[in-house]
């Protein structure tokens, strides 16, 4: 039995709920028969093909040019992005995949589905190539059948037919469709797998695929479970957001077995879109970072994620705070009447409220500064002055911010500490108007 058109209907109520339906279409065999199913099912009027010219091949011209015509054809309107693909070091695979992603994602917005053609084959090779990559079973699981990307949505409606049977469609359609010369080189992985492995596990395994779905699917199950365990134990280690980052009690923490921490671990790094950290990492955690000594400040980095240790939380910080910028070194004036960007990012606020906050006198210029050392204090209610680096330890501020406070300067003196306090001699009295400040980081 062949691949029909009639096998895309159980998905027919998510597609007519979708805002719009797009379709990646490379205009190989596999997208051109989704393609081509889905006009049948839907009509052309309801659909729009998104290709990507990776600009890898030199037939990337002619392929856009077929589907062009092919779309044309077909009464579906095409949208065609080029794309650089920049290899980082973890193969061009990858990098066209990362860049091929970033399209869809700006392409996609809310509630819209994107369909990609990954069939039963594709499956395989991913469990397969996971497996040899030393993955977990969240890679093990496979590709799922949809997930959310961007505000939208990718299905995967081929998932359950093998290649074979898709070819069968094609033929009997009478399709056409490109042959990508780069699918036969075997020094690209999954080409290896699909050429030289495969067969092999066909010819004595006939049954491969469904075994190997089979423990996808246990796989996913598995995956499951670990979510919602580390979600319960997320909740019970009191994540709180930070001024930068997020934050979890170590004490609680600590008191997880090994294998719950490094569960909530991923899944934490995951619940915020960051990258999640491999098994070294998370060696260096366990065996670094979480036994140091109390008044130690270890750090854990992986992608421009940090995991750092303070008094008695670990924060997880999404962007690299080693680096500050040059011009943190620079004085900026601020009119204090709309919103001040500092070099690094993050913004200093207002508002004006009645008997508290920061005095300023009228026609005083106000600068914004950072800490050079040496700068002294009396925060409103204390009973004397204190250095800056007392003050923050006083107060709990955390190292990496330290040197980011942007400090206010009102006459060529100290009035304000960021939001952390004003000092006494710039506090407004009771019937007087003050400033109030936020410092905050962007999310």
């Amino acid at each position: 039995m062949s691949f029909d058109s009639d096998y895309l209907a159980p998905h027919l109520p998510k597609l007519r709920e979708a805002s719009h339906c797009y379709v990646g279409y490379s205009g190989g065999l596999d997208s051109h028969v989704l393609l081509h199913a889905l006009v049948k099912l839907l009509g052309s009027e309801s659909l729009t093909a998104i290709h990507i010219n990776h600009q890898l091949s030199p037939n990337a011209e002619r392929w856009q040019q077929h589907c062009q015509a092919q779309c044309e054809a077909l009464g579906v309107s095409i949208l065609a992005e080029s794309v650089d693909v920049e290899n980082t070091g973890q193969g061009v695979e990858q990098a066209a995949r990362e860049a091929r992603y970033g399209v869809f994602e700006k392409i996609l917005g809310r509630a819209d589905l994107l369909l990609l053609a990954h069939h039963a084959d594709d499956q395989v090779e991913t469990v397969l190539y996971r497996l040899l990559r030393g993955t977990g079973t969240k890679g093990l699981a496979g590709m799922p059948m949809s997930r959310p990307l961007g505000t939208g949505e990718i299905l995967r409606p081929l998932l359950p037919f093998p290649r074979v049977e898709l070819e069968a469609y094609a033929v009997t359609q009478g399709l056409q469709w490109v042959e990508d010369e780069s699918n036969q080189d075997t020094t690209f992985d999954r080409n290896f797998l699909r050429q030289k492995v495969v067969p092999i596990l066909a010819e004595r395994w006939p049954d491969y695929a469904s075994r190997v779905t089979h423990s996808a699917a246990l796989c996913a199950e598995a995956e499951q479970l670990a979510e919602i365990l580390a979600a319960q134990d997320l909740t019970a280690v009191y994540e709180r957001p930070e001024r930068i980052g997020w934050s979890v009690a170590l004490e609680p923490l600590m008191a997880l077995d090994v294998a719950r921490q490094v569960n909530l671990l991923r899944h934490w790094a995951g619940q915020h879109q960051l990258p999640l950290p491999g098994h070294r990492i998370i060696d260096s955690v366990l065996h670094e970072l979480l036994p140091a000594r109390q008044d130690a400040e270890p750090l854990v980095s992986w992608g421009g994620v940090q995991l750092r240790r303070y008094q008695k939380h670990l924060h997880l910080l999404p962007i690299d705070f080693d680096a500050l910028p040059e011009s943190l070194d620079k004085e900026l004036t601020w009119d204090t009447r709309s919103d001040l960007v500092l070099p690094d990012g993050s913004k200093l606020t207002m508002t004006v409220e009645q008997g508290q906050g920061l005095r300023v006198p009228q026609n005083s210029e106000v600068e914004v500064c950072f800490r050079g050392g040496g700068e002294r204090c009396k925060p409103v209610g204390r009973n004397g002055s204190n250095t800056l680096k007392k003050l923050f330890q006083e107060y709990g501020l955390e190292p990496w911010l330290r040197n980011r406070v942007p400090l206010i300067y009102i006459q060529n003196q100290l009035a304000a500490v960021g939001d952390l306090w004003v000092c006494e001699e710039f506090s407004v009295a009771a019937g007087e108007q003050g400033i109030v400040l936020q410092w905050s980081f962007p999310r």
